[in-house]
């Protein structure tokens, strides 16, 4: 199942199956993808979270963090979008447009299985940082 909705950063399609979005995406099919969750002990089961980053992560919005696990993951604390995830535990998430394109909001929803939010719209994409036990390097 490939859920459209608007995301807490930009319009996006959302899935547990890895592959088929990257497929969607015309992408390769073993490329990464950021995980959301609305759920802190989410983060614990995916990730380990290095100690002087806790305080940050839980502070910070709208910003991704890859952890040296190399899994990106982003909690989403607050909104629509933080509500619609809660029904998972998490949610593979990526940008509603084919690979290195715009937002195309016709392609989408013609795209996508199910429809979760109708007021989509192209917005700035999270913040990226990877994070080692005492570093953070920013990426985008």
């Amino acid at each position: 199942m490939i859920y459209l909705a608007q995301t807490d950063t930009t319009a996006g399609f959302l899935s547990k199956d890895l592959k088929a979005l990257n497929t969607l995406k015309n992408r390769d099919k073993n490329t990464a993808c950021l995980i959301t969750t609305a759920k802190f002990y989410e983060l614990k089961k995916l990730a380990r979270v290095p100690n002087s980053f806790k305080n940050l992560i839980r502070r910070v919005k709208k910003t991704t963090f890859i952890y040296p696990n190399s899994k990106a993951i982003r909690v989403v604390k607050e909104g629509k979008h933080s509500e619609f995830l809660a029904q998972f535990s998490w949610l593979y998430s990526t940008s509603a447009n084919l690979h290195g394109q715009k937002f195309d909001e016709i392609w989408a929803r013609k795209k996508a299985d199910k429809i979760v939010d109708f007021d989509l719209f192209e917005g700035e994409a999270s913040k990226i940082y990877k994070i080692s036990r005492l570093k953070r390097k920013k990426i985008r």
